[in-house]
């Protein structure tokens, strides 16, 4: 079985899942549609893809489209994808799932009643880090995983800039200060893909902006928000808990990892940083840095990344690290650009897969609920000067 999809949004980040989506043997056709008609002709032309819809009304109304894959503005994300089930596509969508606990609750609502497939894709899930720990939990390594850290640290002026300059027009500002909290599943997911529970209650704090380029100014906001780097603390069920940063003026080299992750039980330990990775128990420390490290497949200079910020091409160059088990993956991909740490491969194969085969990713709507609506939570309470909230929870996935 094959299916057709149709990418909304002919930004930066959808050219590189095209170019995946178009290589993998279960999709038969690639279209594309932008509010900029001349983006998604330039990527039809730049990948050989099938054709260009007018609009995303034009695209949903095609019997042509069975799937559609979501790469727009973080905030648009939810009514977008509410379009396309109720349309009767299956849709990918870009991180975050939604702004609002509503616009989420109403997805997976529509997911459930409709038995359309749902997936966000979340780069973190397949994180090296989060691939190890995930195995490493369910073989019971770690005993009882009681205490996690999760941290998204990516400073405005590796390549943040120019990628609102590029998505917000004459008025980027406005949307560049976008709250790190309504931003949550880099962090989050990285923590809860790994560790199998939800976050139950936060306390979080924000940090207001002291930069003087009119970015995170309230007067200026889109989203009243002068809040850059913020912190939560989360409560999960069955006890523990774990906590992130999600930090937007940081000296920090986001080129090396932007995401980087720690867990903590009560037999051993595994720790994250920039450039090294440590595995620790009452007997010593092992040094896993070259278990989690991705090999480089796309130079930075590749023609292919012309389009993209000299500051954001780390994200795109990425292989697959040792960790990562590239079995499953179709043939096609073994060539092809990888990025944010090798996880594009695995999540456009998820996706298709999915929908192939009607069976649930593993980032499905619910899962995808749990990594979304933390932050959701997190920023109010960082509004309200921490006040500990609780985290309203969907519930786990329907059996297929």
């Amino acid at each position: 079985m094959t299916f057709s999809l149709g990418i909304v949004g002919a930004g930066q980040f959808s050219g590189r899942f095209a170019a995946l989506f178009h290589a993998h043997p279960g999709v038969r056709d690639v279209h594309v549609t932008d509010l900029l008609p001349e983006r998604a002709e330039r990527l039809v032309a730049a990948h050989g893809l099938a054709g260009t819809f007018p609009s995303y009304a034009a695209m949903l109304e095609s019997p042509a489209v069975e799937a559609v894959a979501v790469f727009t503005q973080r905030w648009t994300h939810g009514p977008l994808v509410m379009q396309g089930l109720n349309a009767g596509k299956h849709v990918f969508s870009a991180v975050p799932m939604a702004v609002t606990a509503e616009e989420v609750a109403a997805i997976v609502a529509t997911v459930r009643s409709t038995g359309l497939t749902y997936m966000m894709g979340e780069t973190s899930h397949y994180h090296p880090a989060t691939v190890l720990a995930r195995a490493r939990i369910a073989e019971g390594a770690f005993g009882r995983v009681f205490y996690a850290e999760g941290d998204y640290v990516h400073d405005m002026d590796l390549g943040f800039y120019d990628a609102y300059r590029y998505s917000g027009g004459e008025n980027w500002r406005a949307t560049a200060s976008y709250p790190p909290l309504l931003y949550p599943t880099h962090s989050v997911g990285g923590v809860l893909g790994a560790w199998r529970t939800h976050a139950v209650s936060v306390s979080a704090i924000g940090v207001r902006d002291e930069g003087a380029d009119g970015v995170f100014d309230r007067s200026v906001s889109m989203f009243d928000n002068d809040v850059s780097n913020a912190t939560a603390l989360f409560e999960v069920a069955g006890g523990g808990s774990f906590r992130t940063n999600e930090f937007r003026r940081v000296g920090y080299p986001a080129y090396l990892r932007e995401s980087r992750f720690r867990f903590f039980g009560t037999e051993a330990s595994m720790e994250q940083l920039a450039t090294v990775a440590l595995w620790q128990d009452r007997g010593g420390v092992e040094d896993i840095t070259e278990l989690l490290e991705p090999k480089r497949a796309v130079a930075p200079d590749d023609p292919s990344l012309a389009a993209v910020a000299p500051e954001l091409r780390a994200a795109f160059t990425s292989g697959s690290a040792p960790v990562h088990d590239r079995s499953r993956l179709p043939r096609e991909f073994d060539h092809l650009p990888n990025g944010h740490e090798g996880s594009h491969h695995f999540l456009v194969d998820d996706f298709v897969t999915a929908v192939t085969r009607r069976t649930l990713p593993p980032v499905n709507a619910w899962v995808a609920a749990r990594y979304t609506l933390p932050g959701i939570v997190a920023h109010e309470s960082a509004r309200q000067g921490g006040v500990r909230l609780e985290i309203p929870d969907l519930g786990d996935a329907p059996a297929v």
